[in-house]
């Protein structure tokens, strides 16, 4: 028998993580739950929301992954899973290309079309999103978010907590800081520091947090 798993998450990027669980069959859904408690008795593909935080606390089913989009609230939930106990699964889906010595960290989702080539390291809680592209020996911190389409060529390191939006184009040998925005579409050529929002083709800084 597989091992049961809940869901954390009811929205649309919760049913690209269902999808995803489904497609590998190594865990079976048993529930969604979800810090919204007008969602509780719904139904996404067939799987119940339980309801939030107290209603997984009463259940028996220790282990779930986070499906939530937003890099800071899915970190947070991940880490009052982990203090409360829970351990987290990764989903990658089957089309994904892993490439020899790439290693996923728990918590993380890998989406259909993605590459992530030799000796890249994906830490917890992350998102590699449909078709994002991420050469070899690449670093992707904790929390971060690789939008569909994105293309880290090699040697990049990317702080955690930072958010490559769809479509941007990261050269190789550049270090992208901690919670970072890097724009939709933009080209990034240079290293970005902590805390800034980027745009453009060549990307320029537009905020600093």
């Amino acid at each position: 028998m597989k091992q049961k798993i809940f869901v954390f998450g009811a929205s649309g990027h919760a049913k690209v993580v269902i999808d995803i669980i489904e497609r590998q069959d190594l865990y079976d859904i048993a529930f969604l739950v979800d810090d919204d408690l007008s969602l509780k008795g719904h139904q996404i593909y067939g799987y119940p929301v339980i309801g939030g935080k107290d209603d997984l606390l009463g259940s028996d089913v220790r282990m779930g992954i986070v499906a939530i989009g937003s890099n800071r609230a899915r970190r947070s939930v991940a880490g009052w899973l982990r203090e409360n106990g829970f351990e987290l699964i990764s989903a990658v889906h089957p089309s994904a290309q892993l490439a020899r010595g790439v290693s996923v960290e728990s918590g993380t989702v890998v989406m259909a079309g993605a590459v992530i080539n030799s000796d890249s390291t994906i830490g917890r809680e992350v998102i590699i999103n449909t078709q994002a592209s991420i050469d070899h020996d690449c670093a992707i911190g904790e929390g971060v978010h690789i939008a569909p389409g994105s293309t880290l060529c090699g040697t990049v390191t990317v702080g955690e907590g930072t958010f490559i939006c769809a479509g941007a184009t990261i050269i190789p040998n550049l270090t992208i800081g901690h919670h970072v925005t890097v724009g939709a579409g933009s080209t990034v050529i240079r290293d970005v520091p902590d805390g800034v929002t980027v745009v453009g083709s060549p990307a320029k800084a537009v905020r600093q947090c």
